[in-house]
């Protein structure tokens, strides 16, 4: 057989247009839970039918709950049949990645789950060819990151902190590369984050971790870069010359549903702000990379980070808003108040919405606020940024939605829209004369929806996600004083918001936009929200 392994030549008619890693063993502690068989595994499913995996791949789970090999993969066969984007199920296309699926059976802490663990990769290293190239991936709860990692470490199961070149290829003589993904929530605050970054460095080096978040997996976050560097027409207006404000969204149309307990000791600013939207506003506002290297680009985005003004406890109540969803009705049944949730603690003061005033205080964007703005329970599911630019110096027309008079000081504002999920695309807002005699101008959309323009939805975040750890490319991934920069930032407001208690804490019915003290906030900027 040549190099080329049985996925590569046999699930596509068409050859790869992308380059393929070499062979590896991924393992996954925590694979009897959700995210295993909700994303990684039909991640790895499209991933071996669009030719993209290694040769030879094996795929180790390792979990308290008993199974077997043959029950692991029947498991995952069931989960890849639900769960995966491609349909419909293809049983020679399953059959050919099952080959590599094992399962070993032990608690996380056990140091004889190791050693059968260390056992077994030696055998897949025989039998797959895979040289002592391992991922380890950690989709265990957050509690036991630092127990795995240890355990890892005192087994031997680290190859000496080499990382590999970007094209895969192993260390002569060392037995290969050892890398490892490591899920959100990295820390509860910038203690316990810089605490979890020591522990993890005690055995692996910052180019072996693989700080995961998903949403720069998904194509239309990445596109936020192309289009800024891509395109001449916008980067010479992406500042504050010409940008009034910007406004980040990540609206999500359930309650906490069965993870109450999980929520209850995040709430909504560690759950989504702290990772998520500071990806999103670092990937906004960023300076040009000089490359478009992992180290180059993720420079620009700590710089970014460390730009945006600090919000101090005493002004958390002018800056922020936080909130609980009441008992409301979402896509007709009934939700609940928060606090009688399932797993909520009585008298909880944890947020289910936030929205926060940031300013960034650099050269590009000096005075130009972005307004972060975040909830559960919400009115629809959706998450997009809205570049909000500022009106003409002279407003010569009336409004077409104000015939008869002059409401030139009405005239709406050009707008920018990056749609993250769903319907991803962009649109650009702007005014144009309608038919007839009267020169006014009413509002027009041009853009470009990714579905209707590429003719396909665009693949799952973890699928670019674990090919790109593969291939040791990190550029997606979070550095250390990445993720620290962060925690810096909202842990003062955290630390006011708790020492306040209930005191401050709004609240909105479910299946609405939040709270009204959330319009009065932007409001009081002579701004308003915008309706997606």
């Amino acid at each position: 057989m040549s190099v080329e392994s049985v996925l590569v030549t046999e699930s596509a008619a068409q050859p790869s247009q992308y380059r393929v890693p070499e062979a590896c063993v991924l393992v996954i502690f925590g694979a009897s839970g959700d995210l295993t068989k909700r994303k990684l595994l039909p991640a790895l499913y499209a991933l071996a039918h669009d030719r993209l995996l290694p040769a030879n791949l094996a795929v180790i789970g390792f979990a308290r709950r008993q199974k077997s090999h043959e029950l692991f993969r029947d498991e995952m066969a069931g989960a890849v049949k639900e769960f995966s984007r491609l349909q419909p199920f293809d049983p020679d296309l399953w059959d050919r990645l099952a080959r590599g699926l094992y399962y070993v059976t032990s608690p996380f802490e056990d140091a004889a789950g190791y050693e059968r663990l260390k056992a077994l990769l030696a055998e897949v290293d025989r039998t797959h060819g895979t040289g002592g190239q391992r991922l380890y991936y950690l989709a265990t709860p957050p509690s036991e990151y630092a127990v795995v990692v240890a355990r890892l470490g005192a087994a031997g199961l680290v190859s000496e902190a080499w990382d590999g070149p970007h094209d895969g290829a192993a260390s002569p003589g060392d037995g290969g590369w050892s890398r490892i993904i490591i899920e959100k929530p990295f820390g509860r605050d910038l203690a316990t984050a810089k605490a979890l970054n020591a522990a993890i460095h005690q055995v692996f080096r910052e180019r072996q971790i693989y700080r995961i978040d998903h949403y720069l997996g998904k194509e239309t976050v990445q596109n936020i870069l192309t289009f800024r560097f891509g395109n001449s027409i916008f980067e010479p207006l992406w500042n504050r010359r010409y940008v009034d404000h910007v406004q980040l969204l990540v609206a999500e149309d359930l309650g906490v549903e069965d993870r109450g307990g999980y929520y209850d000791g995040a709430g909504a600013v560690r759950d989504m702000v702290q990772n998520h939207m500071l990806q999103l506003l670092s990937l906004v506002a960023m300076e040009p990379p000089a490359t478009f290297e992992a180290d180059a680009v993720r420079d620009e985005k700590v710089k970014v980070l460390r730009a945006v003004r600090p919000i101090p406890m005493a002004r958390s109540a002018e800056l922020a808003v936080r909130a609980q969803y009441g008992a409301g009705t979402l896509h007709g049944t009934a939700i609940p108040n928060y606090s009688a949730e399932p797993g909520v603690a009585k008298g909880t003061a944890t947020e289910t919405y936030a929205a926060l005033h940031l300013e960034i205080d650099n050269w590009r964007w000096a005075g130009v606020p972005f307004y972060l703005r975040t909830g559960k329970a919400m009115a629809k599911r959706v998450t997009e940024v809205t570049i909000q630019y500022r009106r003409p110096p002279l407003l010569l027309f009336a409004h077409g939605d104000h015939p008869g008079h002059d409401a030139r000081d009405t005239i709406e504002p050009n707008r920018l829209t990056l749609r993250i999920q769903p319907d991803e695309g962009i649109s650009l807002r702007v005014g144009l004369k309608p038919p007839g005699p009267r020169i006014d101008l009413v509002p027009a959309r041009l853009g470009f929806n990714y579905r209707d323009t590429f003719g396909a939805e665009p693949p799952e975040a973890y699928e670019r996600l674990l090919l790109d750890c593969m291939l040791g490319d990190s550029t997606l991934f979070i550095r250390r004083d990445e993720v620290e920069a962060a925690w810096a930032l909202v842990t003062p407001l955290l630390e006011g918001w708790a020492a306040a208690g209930r005191t401050g804490l709004s609240s909105y019915p479910a299946g609405s936009w939040g709270p009204k003290e959330a319009d009065q906030f932007i409001e009081a900027d002579g701004r308003e929200w915008v309706d997606p």
